[in-house]
């Protein structure tokens, strides 16, 4: 049975679908050791630069120094440490809600959280082009599964009005689409749940720190922030937040429901102090320090209008990740491989990330490039791209 596991490979190779893990050296930042060559990093997710910010890392180490470098329990036996209280509270001010529960990752938080609300007899709506952490905690609900086209709410409200005889309903959808850049239209959405008596979730991984005048991520950016309008929202600490973890913010219902059904929460090694008490000072810079945030946004401008004026487009994006596309796997892979040659590392993506026909790649910039750096970037982008007659 082990030649399975060969057979397979070269299957996915055949179909320019092989994945291999890079090698990844120095502190995560705007220039790193990619496959043993110094590039300029447009793929990475922190956003606002964080990960390597001096504040974040005194905290990491003090929390080490007075807690140790592990949790070594679930946080219903013995990881339940003050620097959970400390964070959670803090990011329930910080969103305006009632409470916050804090998960070892995003993908467990949308796993537990989906599953713990809907069961056999209940159906969860979701985008076609959401997560796969959504996807695969729709599919572990076991309630039944409509996925309607990305952002039309026309098809949603269709589903809605049609379905009948659920005990339970539930909408789930990204704030920022990750491999589109583009938002969920939150306003119509909030309205649309509350007419036909849906739960609506929204996981804000990539609008949380970056989007809205505080960083209070898409539902600040759409004036909803605060409000009920979401029941539940997701988050990274992973990203802009320069850590590790994640939570969900809601009613303080909410979340003793979860502490008691949600089976990712219950059955998971707590986080090392390090990462909360990292997490702890990253809210603090954010409230703190915005210019990271505005640097950030320059930033994108200044990249964005680089690649128009090359011709490329990033539509339907109008945050920071910006994609460009590609169609083909091969073509994709021999574009990432040729910027990775001439100093700029940007990961082609290909199915099963996005539906096949739409290979991308999806840049990412951050508040630590320079003009400098976006600028070398895009000369390397015009240089590949009309190699292989894309410009």
């Amino acid at each position: 049975m082990t030649d399975f596991f060969g057979r397979e490979i070269e299957r996915l190779k055949r179909k320019d679908s092989y994945r291999w893990l890079r090698g990844m050296e120095g502190a995560t930042g705007p220039r790193m050791q990619v496959d043993g060559r110094e590039v300029i990093v447009l793929c990475s997710s922190n956003y606002l630069g964080l990960a390597n910010h001096p504040r974040l890392k005194t905290a990491a180490i003090e929390a080490t120094d007075r807690l140790g470098v592990c949790s070594a329990a679930s946080r219903l036996i013995a990881g339940n440490n003050e620097l959970y209280r400390m964070l959670e509270e803090r990011l329930a001010a910080f969103k305006g809600r009632g409470a916050a529960l804090v998960y070892s990752t995003g993908y467990m938080a949308n796993l537990g959280v989906i599953s713990a609300l809907v069961k056999e007899g209940d159906v969860v709506y979701t985008d076609a082009l959401s997560h796969a952490s959504i996807i695969d905690g729709c599919r572990l609900s076991r309630a039944a599964v409509k996925i309607f086209p990305h952002n039309d709410l026309d098809a949603l409200k269709d589903l809605l009005k049609s379905d009948k005889g659920f005990r339970r309903k539930l909408i789930v959808v990204d704030g920022v689409y990750s491999m589109e850049g583009d938002l969920a239209p939150l306003p119509d959405l909030t309205k649309l749940a509350k007419s036909y008596d849906a739960l609506l979730m929204l996981d804000d991984a990539h609008g949380t720190g970056v989007l809205g005048e505080d960083g209070g991520g898409t539902l600040e950016h759409f004036g909803l922030k605060g409000s009920d309008a979401v029941d539940i929202e997701i988050g990274t600490l992973g990203k802009a937040l320069g850590s590790f973890g994640a939570y969900v913010v809601g009613s303080r219902d909410l979340r003793e429901y979860l502490i008691n059904r949600s089976r990712s929460f219950i059955f998971t090694c707590a986080l090392a102090p390090s990462a909360l008490a990292a997490a702890i000072a990253a809210l603090e810079v954010l409230q703190q320090e915005p210019g990271h945030r505005q640097q950030l946004w320059a930033n994108v401008r200044h990249f964005r209008e680089g690649l128009y004026r090359l011709g490329l487009s990033a539509e339907p994006s109008v945050t920071h990740i910006l994609p460009v596309m590609t169609y083909e796997r091969q073509r994709t892979m021999e574009l990432c491989e040729r910027l990775l040659e001439l100093g700029i590392f940007c990961q082609g993506i290909r199915p099963p990330t996005v539906p096949p026909g739409t290979c991308r790649l999806r840049f990412t910039v951050t508040a630590e490039h320079t003009r400098a750096d976006l600028d070398q970037a895009l000369g390397a982008i015009e240089k590949s791209f009309r190699e292989v007659a894309l410009l």
